[in-house]
């Protein structure tokens, strides 16, 4: 596996990867790798399958904890670095290239452009984390420029911040396309992230509750139940033990805007606080 730290090592690395494979796609993660973030790397490289026939794919990952997404008050400074075993699992994993950039390399000075976001980006987390998806949107936009990928994977787990990448591609015309992965969960349901490691074993042990709850609101208005009376029920039930709920939504798959419509162009979108850990998760709403 190739490693590169600056941008010169990036150039060389995507230059020989391209000379040998062909086609090239990116993971980009902050790093804290998991089962989820590996199970990304396997969609990545049949993605870039497709642009490298007949060569075999090649597969680069991105560890970053970018600052510009993390709010004054949020978790920037407590977020988990493990550079040495992400990279054992990216090695492990068949990645070919891991992209390693520090804050000086993505944000040299005198950088002085973002990317303003809206659409997607509104509501939800945006409003719940004012300048979120502009960070999002800014370093997923130099990543883009930085790797070249054909192809870029992103987890459903995030799915607004899917939805904002998509509309970004879309919108700045860039050569990329984006893939959602599916939530990749653990035997009880819980949605793998980073963050989990800071449950407390008694908090580890509710967490599954807000898939739950999900499926509950789901299969509650398959069944005729109205959205509103299906998500207060679930918000009542998150409150109840013990959790502090953000947001618990219906919305439209694309343009996260909120609908009372479940069915194939929906999404079940939530956000809750456990403790000090802040749980995200979605479902197909039918």
């Amino acid at each position: 596996m190739l490693i590169a730290r600056t941008r010169e090592e990036l150039a060389d690395a995507v230059t020989a990867l391209r000379a040998r494979h062909g086609g090239l796609a990116l993971v980009p993660t902050m790093g804290a790798l998991h089962a989820g973030h590996l199970t990304l790397l396997s969609v990545a490289r049949e993605t870039a399958r497709a642009v490298s026939q007949p060569a075999a794919p090649a597969v680069a990952a991105s560890i970053f904890v970018n600052p510009t997404q993390f709010g004054p008050l949020e978790d920037f400074g407590r977020y988990p670095r493990d550079e040495a075993g992400d990279l054992g699992k990216l090695a492990d994993a068949g990645c070919d290239l891991a992209w390693l950039p520090d804050v000086s390399v993505m944000y040299p000075a005198g950088d002085a452009t973002f990317i303003e976001v809206g659409g997607p980006a509104l509501g939800w987390e945006g409003a719940a984390r004012p300048g979120h998806f502009r960070g999002v949107a800014t370093v997923v936009a130099k990543l883009f420029g930085q790797v070249r990928p054909d192809a870029a994977v992103f987890g459903d787990k995030d799915w607004q911040q899917l939805q904002v990448i998509r509309r970004m591609a879309a919108d700045l015309s860039l050569p990329v396309r984006v893939i959602g992965a599916p939530v990749v969960r653990a035997a009880d349901g819980l949605a793998m992230s980073s963050r989990n490691r800071f449950l407390t074993p008694p908090e580890k042990a509710r967490a599954p509750l807000l898939y739950a709850v999900l499926c509950a609101a789901r299969d509650a208005m398959a069944g005729g139940q109205s959205a509103g009376d299906a998500l207060t029920a679930g918000r009542d039930r998150l409150e109840e033990n013990g959790f502090v709920t953000d947001y618990l939504a219906l919305v439209e798959n694309a343009t996260l805007l909120q609908t009372d419509r479940a069915g194939a162009g929906a999404r079940l979108i939530a956000a809750a606080r456990l403790g000090g850990v802040r749980l995200l998760d979605n479902i197909a709403s039918a």
